[in-house]
């Protein structure tokens, strides 16, 4: 009876001995998951301020709004500028830490002018013309690139580059490598980061 009435107060999540049960199907504890995702927080500011105390050039970041009509009037495709960011690997970190999956990247270079070519290359064009519209020439412009929600629910259950397991936040750092793969947060930033600082040799 006693044990009966215990495995009915775990399924409900009531106190058992002074102490909270989690429910049935939960996550146990929340309050590690949680320190966790603070953690992976403090890690990518520290990176951040890092870079930016070193002087590392960061990079644009813009969301990509293809052409369109609107009142009938034809309106070219934007690259819409909404940040800046460090490249780390399958990550794009922001200064305050924030972090986007790293997505597509282009230059403000002048595109040419279309002609007979497939599909794929005159899209190419049409977003290097955007960026060359929109950024100073030369420039390295980031799109298609999702903000990754920094919350422990978020990272449970997302199919982002960053996931949340027993030991921490961790980067699925290859999509052909797979969740068993996935490299713990800090090392993987660090090494990021070190790349940036001390570049090898002949790399530019």
């Amino acid at each position: 009876m006693v044990l009966a009435s215990v495995r009915d107060s775990a399924r409900r999540g009531e106190r058992i001995g002074g102490l909270r049960t989690p429910r049935a199907g939960a996550y146990a504890p929340d309050v590690p998951q949680d320190d966790a995702v603070e953690r992976a927080k403090r890690v990518l500011r520290e990176a951040a301020g890092r870079l930016a105390a070193a002087g590392i050039a960061d990079e644009a970041v813009a969301e990509f709004e293809p052409a369109t009509r609107r009142l009938g009037i034809p309106r070219r495709a934007r690259l819409r500028p909404v940040g800046r960011g460090w490249r780390l690997g399958v990550l794009l970190l922001s200064a305050d830490g924030g972090v986007r999956a790293t997505g597509a990247v282009t230059r403000a270079v002048p595109p040419g002018h279309p002609g007979h070519m497939a599909v794929s290359t005159e899209e190419r064009r049409e977003v290097r013309a955007a960026a060359f519209r929109a950024f100073p020439q030369g420039a390295t412009v980031n799109y298609d690139a999702p903000v990754v929600p920094l919350t422990a629910e978020a990272l449970r259950d997302g199919t982002g580059p960053l996931l949340l397991r027993d030991d921490g936040v961790r980067v699925r750092w290859s999509l052909s490598a797979g969740d068993d793969a996935a490299r713990d947060l800090e090392s993987y930033v660090a090494e990021r980061v070190g790349l940036l600082l001390d570049p090898p040799r002949g790399a530019t």
